[in-house]
């Protein structure tokens, strides 16, 4: 599936902008939180949306079946 690709992609892009974000010297560290919880709050969206994708790639729905994802997660 392109999308999972896409989405790992993605995240790894996230994780490159945490990472400058953090090494960035310059930045104090309430400008370093302000710049990171919009990227976090993305990367935790795009990692639920994986862990779906993969779900429903490992194990398809029915045809006129719900898919039961809602299920197999563990939402805290």
């Amino acid at each position: 599936m392109n999308s999972i690709k896409n989405i790992q992609n993605a995240i790894k892009d996230l994780d490159k902008e945490v990472e400058a974000v953090l090494t960035d010297m310059a930045l104090p560290l309430n400008e370093k939180d302000n710049l990171m919880l919009p990227i976090l709050q993305q990367k935790r969206v795009l990692t639920q949306t994986l862990e779906d994708l993969i779900y429903l790639k490992n194990n398809p729905p029915k045809p006129n079946q719900a898919c039961g994802i809602s299920k197999y997660r563990d939402d805290n």
